[in-house]
Formats: structure tokens, sequence, C-alpha cells
């Protein structure tokens, strides 16, 4: 009987112990993360305008770990060894015959006075913070942004903040709060989101001019003060700033022997194999993937990334050559609070268009996903 252990308690995560029980309901499955419990971020952008709250947002995962047979490790990962076989963690070692990492990545948290600005991604506290700190104010300049990882470009995490851009600048009209404010959206990139495709770019765009949002572009963060962005082009002052910063591998990345990319993540083949390791496989965003330069970090890619990891885990404890490999694709909805943009793209094509309806199908599949950990 195989031991698997499977680091995290995410989208990745989730899914790789739904495959693998599935195709290997004899082995021994073990998930380790600090908390029983999923944190269903896409969501964590309705906590400012009220329609969503931090305890609709934390799912337990004790039942749904207990109905599928998986042990349940609550630990921090301090680091690894033996080539994978062995996760370290705050509350003792575990041994693995495979080893599937799925833990997520981290903000890189260098730029100056970054201290001063809120990361929405960072948890319901965040979220809730921002839900405050907008409820106090009369009026002011609310200042949106997301940097990158200068050594991989590609970790960032844009949508978010364009769903908390216009879904704050919707929620002010409703509260009929929106002259009172200034709303300004700045990005180091002349063309912020280029990876969501020219289309979507010119779309979203054209959306901030349509709602009076003022642009600061294509200029090099400095940094942050209380009460002010700096950035190479100029500054200017802010009430409040909302920043996503760039994204890098887990902190104990770099104690685990294995081979990492240049951004700190773990460097994955088109199998989701860690380079140079055996019986060691990444999803989500953790890893640092081959494909286009505009493939994604997002829960749709790490799910179909998990899925593969699974299948090519389980192939290779049975002595196979791993042979799947996940399709690069991207597909969002830029939730506007109001309605929605649907970004698709893959290699073969691209689409874009907006509808109201969005909205709604955004809180429909929020309540399908979760209704399989709901479930008693």
């Amino acid at each position: 009987m195989h031991e698997i252990t499977v680091i995290g308690a995410g989208f990745a995560a989730l899914t790789a112990v739904r495959h693998l029980r599935r195709e290997a309901p004899e082995a021994e499955i073990t998930l380790v993360a600090p908390r029983a419990e999923l944190l269903y971020a896409p969501s964590l952008i309705w906590i400012p305008s009220g329609l969503r709250r931090g305890e609709d947002l934390r799912i337990p995962l004790r039942p749904y770990l207990d109905r599928l047979k998986v042990k349940f490790h609550a630990g921090r990962v301090s680091g690894l060894s033996e080539g994978g076989r062995r996760v370290h963690t705050d509350r003792g070692d575990l041994h693995n015959d495979g080893l599937l990492i799925a833990s997520g990545g981290r903000f890189l948290k260098k730029l100056p006075g970054i201290e001063h600005a809120l990361t929405l991604c960072e948890g319901v506290e965040a979220a809730e913070a921002i839900r405050d700190r907008l409820a106090r104010l009369d009026g002011g300049t609310l200042a949106f942004g997301f940097g990158s990882n200068p050594r991989e470009p590609s970790a960032m995490r844009g949508g978010p903040m364009f769903e908390l851009l216009f879904g704050i600048d919707t929620l002010l009209r409703r509260q009929r709060r929106r002259e009172a404010f200034r709303l300004v959206f700045f990005n180091p990139a002349p063309q912020p989101g280029k990876r969501l495709g020219e289309r979507a770019v010119k779309g979203l765009l054209r959306e901030m001019r349509r709602r009076d949002i003022d642009t600061h572009l294509g200029h090099k963060l400095l940094g942050f003060d209380a009460d002010r962005v700096r950035t190479e082009g100029g500054e200017f002052e802010a009430d409040l700033i909302l920043f996503m910063p760039g994204m890098t591998g887990p902190d104990w990345a770099a104690d685990s022997g294995l081979a990492l990319s240049a951004g700190g993540f773990f460097r994955a083949d088109a199998h989701c194999r860690v380079a140079d390791a055996e019986r060691v496989y990444v999803a989500g965003d953790s890893g640092s993937f081959p494909g286009p330069d505009w493939m994604p970090k997002q829960a749709h890619l790490a799910d179909l990334q998990a899925e593969v990891a699974a299948r090519n885990l389980l192939a290779e404890l049975r002595g196979a050559e791993p042979e799947h490999r996940f399709r690069p694709e991207l597909i969002c909805i830029v939730d506007t609070l109001d309605g929605g943009i649907l970004v698709y793209r893959s290699e073969k094509r691209s689409l874009v268009f907006a509808s109201r309806l969005l909205h709604w199908a955004k809180r429909v599949f929020e309540g399908l996903y979760l209704r399989r950990f709901r479930r008693v």
C-alpha cells in the first residue's frame, strides 16, 4: 500500500486528493496544512460590499476528508529531505512514497512601504479591513494596483484587483457616494492584464474610462507612504491603497532540496513532475510550469494541473512513465458586482464578452463548487 502526502488545503490540493482516492482506493493519503479548512478565495472580492462574510468562505474540511478516508496532519511545513520522501513540519515529520505539493505561493512584500497597502488575497482579515476602512471614509482617493515577480513576470494575480476596482466603483454608486471619491488604477505595465489578451486589455481600460476611473500606467513602482503611491513617473496621494504584489514560492521552498525556478517556485515539466525528483509533483501556485507566457496562476488551471499531477504520480508509483499533460487555459469572469466580463484564452482561440448575467453565473459556480465540501 502506497503512502501519499499532499501538501496544501486549497483548490489544487483538494482536486488532487479527490483524484488520488478515486484512482487508488487502497492508498494511504495524508493531507498536510495548518488547518483543515478551505478558503474560497475567489469570493473575497464580495466581502467589502457585504455580499459575503468571512464565515461564508471558510469551509471546514474534516467531513469531506473523512468521507474520502484521507488523514489530516495539522502542521506547517518547514522543509523536505531525502529527495522529498520526508516532509518536515512543526508537528513532526511524515514519510511518503509519493509527494504532491499544492501549498500555494506567497506574496513578495519587499516594496518600500508595502505595510501601508492592503492585499485582498491575503485572506478574510484583509478583505474585512478593506470593507471597514472604506466604510469610515467620507471621500478621497482610492488607489488600486498589482505587481509581478521581476524574476518570473508571469507570477502575478491581477484579476482580483480588476474585480475589486469595478466592484468598489459599483458599491459607491449604489451608496450614492461615488462623486466624493477619485479612483486610480496604477500598474508598471502600459497594458495591464496583457496575459488576458489584447481584446481583454482594451475592454478593461475602456470600462475604466466609462466609469471615470483614472489610470497611472507604465511607470515602475518605487514604494508607498501612508498617504501616497510613488512611481518613477510621479506620485499621487491616496487615502486607501489596495495592492496585490507579485508572487513567489512557499517560504520553505529553499529548504526543500528541490529544483526551483528563478522566481522561487518548484520547477516542473509538462507532466507536473518536479525537475530531477522522483515521485514528487506540483500543482497550482507553488509551481513554475512550461507553457505560453500568458498562462495564468488561477484556481481553474490549478485544478487541471492537480488532476494531471495525481494521475502521473500514481503511474510512477506503479512503475510506469508519466504521460498526462495539462491543457494551458485561462477562464475567468471579471466580476463588477453588477455584471461581469468573461475572458477565455487557449492556445487556439480567445474570447471576451460582457453581460450582467455573468455576476450571477459566478455566484452559481461558487455554490456548485462548494457543494461537495459542505455536504455532510
